[in-house]
């Protein structure tokens, strides 16, 4: 097959740049082949080599005592006490899914699992954060309906707990929807395994499912913005089958047993050019790929769609040759492929041969390490002119606009189609706030949680940043946690605006600052920029992925209110409604500033809930509808009713920050106020569980009608 001419058109639509070709020519002295271009398009594009993010991602913190393996490896690795870690990391697969919702989501979900048990760990939970565009766009419906379809089918065949999540609606996500997928896993310690390749002459082997033409060019198309072509990508969305990925996994975790793996990488962005290169290139060695001995499942296959399929459940692993027969035998035995592909070697080559023909001869080292990096200019987010005065409204009509919006209903629906009980170690229903899963064999369990507050962070990027880590920290802390680390996955519009770049760089400053603060170091991540559709960029959404641990011997807080609780609120409310629920949900308004983070009180009121657990019955963290939401939601999962002493819209509604709203008898209410003076907690009672009304300030409706509008919206908008 003669290979295409390489003509400026055919360089653009490798998303390369006139400098970045020159580049290129520079390095290898010569015209790439076509094969090579598609190689150079595949690790320089945004997606797999962060070029235009990598400056500010060194500046998070990554590191602390807990801390086994940061950002760089498949997942982060933390240390969870007895000779066990907890693996994690989360992921977009935002390009796919607006394209083909249950294809692009479903994949998202194999390439996080994936990454997790690469590195020797077995999953334990999944969540996912999802945002779609407002419902009455024409194609909300269809993505929602997709994409959590994709989410369940491919989660529930595989055998893992969906354990929490997020799920919300606004215009700005019209032409643009984001699937961030996550994924935890339970390793030994020091069973941990590295894609770092050692040793000149190993085997180079390809295991799992057969190569096919689905996915080529998924991490090129995923660094690009939309427009009126996209029907025509829709072939660069992978096929996921989680049934050859459960056997992958059950293979791969047999594998490590035997002493056989160097190395190993999952093929996902980019497939075998991007495992083999970044093997290559941990290493400080060269690789050879024979393509003949690809296994395919399609004919006539080229070396560019080879080296470019993004087909899932595929890894590329160096072997000890004295085990190549015992490593064979595993895969045979769970009918996966198992071929010898290539070697290592020791010049820096990066070699692509195809039937005794070169198809790609490339320094290693220029497509990982010289990839281009930009310092791109960008402007702050210019400060928000400070909020109107906002009008009193009938505080039971505000929570009634709140509960019945598909942003802060019930997501019942959502939940009930993943399987959130697989291997029974899931303590919770989703929906209750953190996840949480026992660890096996111990008396320790694992928080889960993710957040983002976009609107905040469009208004003020630096202080919404912050606030998204805060609240994964109230979410882990509520469910009496430790919160151990964090992941991130920064979904951005286009990053060639400096106002967008803006947006990117004082989000990355809130979340460095708050991690920091709050003992949560970054372990792993994700990038994806360019999610624009004809010009419009989504809103700013750095989701927080957090996961906290309850040691051996605490209790959790997972106890509901009962009639006669009395209602106590941790922290200072000062009615802040700037970008609130209520002034989006009632006003159509999104005006003011986010509300400030004080990062210190988070820490300080965070510990008292902690240290107090054992006079707490029930506990929420206070977000979007403050604290009339919180005190409903906790209200309505007991099924009890609340009567809450204010009715201003301020008090009820605000959104300030590092606050949680507590159940307990009275006589734990009076120790908690002594304890709170002693550690300079602000603390108050706000009102009593009891009856079956919601009241505000003596404003009532019957729990049961409320209950009604809140766990059967989503589902008479979505269903």
């Amino acid at each position: 097959m003669t290979e295409p001419k390489i003509t400026p058109e055919l360089i653009a639509s490798h998303g390369l740049k006139d400098d970045e070709y020159q580049r290129i020519l520079d390095i290898i002295g010569r015209e790439p082949t076509f094969t090579e271009l598609g190689i150079f398009s595949a690790m320089w594009n945004e997606h797999c080599s962060y070029k235009s993010s990598k400056k500010w991602l060194r500046t998070l913190p990554t590191e602390g005592p807990q801390v086994i393996c940061g950002p760089g490896e498949n997942a982060g690795v933390v240390d969870i006490g007895d000779g066990q870690a907890v693996v994690f990391k989360m992921e977009s697969h935002n390009h796919p899914s607006y394209i083909e919702p249950y294809q692009g989501a479903a994949t998202g979900v194999g390439g996080i699992l994936r990454d997790v048990f690469t590195m020797g760990a077995r999953p334990i939970a999944a969540m996912n954060s999802l945002s779609f565009g407002e419902p009455k766009h024409h194609k909300t419906k269809q993505l929602v309906h997709g994409v959590v379809e994709g989410v369940g089918g491919y989660g529930n065949c595989f055998g893992v707990p969906t354990v929490g999540g997020e799920v919300r609606f606004h215009p700005a996500y019209n032409g643009n929807c984001l699937v961030n997928a996550f994924a935890a896993g339970l390793a030994d310690a020091d069973k941990i395994f590295y894609s770092a390749a050692s040793g000149v002459g190993m085997p180079v082997v390809y295991l799992g499912a057969k190569t096919g033409r689905d996915g080529v060019g998924g991490a090129t198309m995923a660094s690009a913005e939309f427009d009126d072509t996209i029907e025509e990508k829709r072939p660069t969305v992978q096929v996921g089958d989680p049934y050859t990925e459960k056997r992958l996994m059950e293979a791969t975790l047999e594998l490590m047993e035997t002493g056989a793996v160097i190395s190993i990488q999952d093929m996902g962005a980019a497939g075998l050019t991007c495992s083999a290169v970044e093997m290559g290139d941990k290493g400080d060695l060269g690789v050879r790929l024979d393509l003949e001995k690809v296994p395919t499942r399609e004919a006539n296959m080229t070396a560019y769609e080879m080296m470019l399929s993004e087909s899932q459940e595929r890894m590329l692993m160096v072997l000890r040759p004295e085990k190549e027969a015992q490593a064979k035998a595993v895969f045979d035995k769970w009918d996966l492929d198992f071929a010898i592909v290539g070697e290592t070697i020791a010049e820096d080559r990066f070699l692509i041969m195809l039937n005794g023909e070169i198809k790609a001869d490339l320094p290693l080292k220029a497509l990982s390490g010289n990839a281009p990096e930009y310092d791109r200019p960008w402007v702050e987010t210019p400060a928000v002119d400070p909020l109107d005065s906002v009008p009193e409204v009938d505080p039971i009509d505000g929570l009634k606009a709140l509960i019945s919006s598909p942003n802060y209903a019930s997501k019942q629906w959502v939940y009930e189609q993943y399987d959130s009980q697989v291997m029974a170690d899931t303590v919770r229903q989703p929906g209750l706030g953190a996840g949480l899963i026992r660890v096996h064999d111990t008396g320790k369990q694992l928080a889960f949680t993710s957040d983002v507050t976009p609107r905040y962070v469009k208004a003020n990027p630096f202080e919404g940043g912050k606030q998204a880590v805060a609240e994964a920290y109230r979410n882990l802390t509520a469910v009496g946690a430790r919160p151990l680390a964090t992941t991130d996955n920064m979904n951005f519009g286009n990053p060639e605006k400096p106002e967008i770049m803006g947006q990117f760089v004082f989000a990355i400053k809130g979340i460095g600052e708050a991690v920091k603060a709050l003992d949560m170091p970054i372990v792993s991540g994700n990038v994806s920029l360019y999610n624009e559709t004809d010009g419009k960029g989504i809103l700013p959404t750095p989701t927080i992925g957090a996961v906290g641990l309850i040691a051996e011997g605490e209790d959790p807080i997972i106890g509901q209110a009962r009639d006669g609780h009395v209602a106590v609120l941790i922290g200072e409310t000062f009615g802040h409604l700037g970008q609130s629920a209520l002034l989006a949900e009632v006003f159509n308004r999104e005006d003011g500033d986010a509300p400030y983070v004080d990062l210190a009180l988070e820490k300080l009121n965070g510990e008292f809930i902690r240290a107090n657990r054992d006079m707490i019955k029930a506990c929420t963290d206070l977000s979007d509808g403050g604290l009339a939401v919180a005190a409903f939601e906790m209200a309505e999962a007991a099924g009890v009713g609340i009567q809450l002493d204010a009715s201003d819209c301020a008090t009820l509604f605000g959104e300030d920050q590092a606050r949680y709203l507590i159940a307990c008898n009275f006589d734990q209410a009076e120790a908690l106020m002594i304890a709170a003076a002693q550690e300079g907690v602000k603390i108050e009672t706000v009102g009593r569980f009891t009856g079956s009304d919601v009241s505000f300030g003596g404003i009532s409706a019957s729990l049961e009608d409320l209950s009604a509008l809140y766990r059967n919206s989503f589902a008479n908008t979505f269903g």
